[in-house]
């Protein structure tokens, strides 16, 4: 069986490449993608392990147009609910309103397998860029995105390596910067309260960093509590009365997000906790939400509109000729203390 054709990585792989992998006809390959005709079982499955090893996606527009491109960027993310991606969107919007070119969304709901699955949908329609949220990708996501022959653009998260440009912050050294604030102010009882764990990758590096942190100044953990459901402030409530009943002595509680943090500060001022002096919280995002709450949470900036904003800036830089870049652009979030950690 042969391997994926290594003279030009980036071009696009065709109906041969595919023919060649499974060894079987051009036109039985055409077949079992298309769901036309009678191909044995065996044959179909054949044909498409081969294209999902190489990358391969069908063409949908082939032979409609010369350029074989159409003018969308597939934006990819995992959530459109809790109040991030928004921003991120606005951002990816704004930018590309005078390019020609006009952003379509796929939704993950944070699922591995349903992000390949819009992110070959999407390919399927030959657009002329991908912006995609995180760096962790199925093995067959990789393939599809390496084989493009289009921008990609991973966002949100620089930890780790991209397939070809990325945009974002390092989650791990912005939980390192959330704890060093924290034991600076005298905490010593933390725990991590955190929701769509462990799928929230940028969320699990964030509490890398900040137990890394920990164990620097000789701390660990004292408790944890992980929702594998969404966000919303009735959750944090949840939570946080869960680990204050189960860790009386906690002094500060960490959470992945805002959301859960705005509801978790709502339950310690409802029992009437001294909040930063008796107890101390902090969240993540940075989202609007929090200039309505009776004092301002303890929170992060994740510079969403700006991450937006210059991955679609790669994209509408190099829709003309397919150039690959590999441009890896780092920017940097603002710890904001508000009124929650002790001064």
């Amino acid at each position: 069986m042969s391997s994926p054709p290594t003279s030009d990585p980036r071009r696009t792989l065709t109906l041969r490449d595919v023919s060649e992998a499974s060894g079987v006809s051009e036109m039985t390959v055409s077949r079992v993608l298309r769901n036309r005709g009678d191909v044995s079982g065996t044959t179909r499955e054949r044909v498409l392990e081969a294209a999902r090893r190489l990358g391969y996606v069908p063409n949908k527009i082939a032979g409609a147009l010369a350029s074989q491109r159409v003018n969308l960027v597939a934006v990819i993310i995992p959530s459109m609910s809790n109040m991030v991606f928004p921003e991120v969107m606005t951002g990816i919007t704004e930018t590309l309103e005078d390019t020609g070119l006009q952003p379509v969304v796929g939704i993950t709901n944070y699922q591995p397998d349903r992000e390949e699955s819009v992110l070959y949908e999407m390919l399927s329609w030959r657009p002329s860029g991908v912006i995609i949220a995180g760096l962790e990708h199925t093995e067959a996501s990789r393939a599809m995105m390496a084989q493009a022959g289009i921008p990609i653009v991973e966002i949100m998260d620089i930890d780790g390596t991209p397939v070809d440009s990325a945009v974002g912050i390092s989650h791990r050294r912005a939980g390192r910067q959330m704890a060093e604030a924290i034991i600076a102010a005298g905490y010593r009882n933390i725990a991590f309260l955190g929701t769509m764990m462990p799928y929230d990758h940028r969320a699990r590096k964030r509490l890398e960093g900040f137990e890394d942190a920990l164990s620097k100044a000789g701390l660990a953990m004292v408790d944890r509590e992980f929702y594998s459901g969404g966000s919303a402030l009735l959750k944090g409530r949840e939570m946080t009365e869960a680990v204050l009943t189960r860790s009386p002595n906690v002094d500060f509680l960490y959470y992945s997000n805002d959301m859960i943090g705005a509801g978790g500060l709502l339950y310690c001022l409802h029992k009437g906790l001294d909040v930063p002096g008796q107890i101390g919280l902090a969240g993540f995002n940075g989202v609007e939400l929090l200039d309505g709450l009776p004092i301002r949470l303890a929170t992060m900036d994740a510079c969403r509109h700006e991450i937006g904003r210059r991955a679609a800036e790669i994209i509408a830089g190099k829709t003309h000729g397919g150039v690959i870049g590999g441009d890896i652009i780092e920017l940097f979030p603002t710890l904001q203390r508000g009124d929650t950690i002790r001064g």
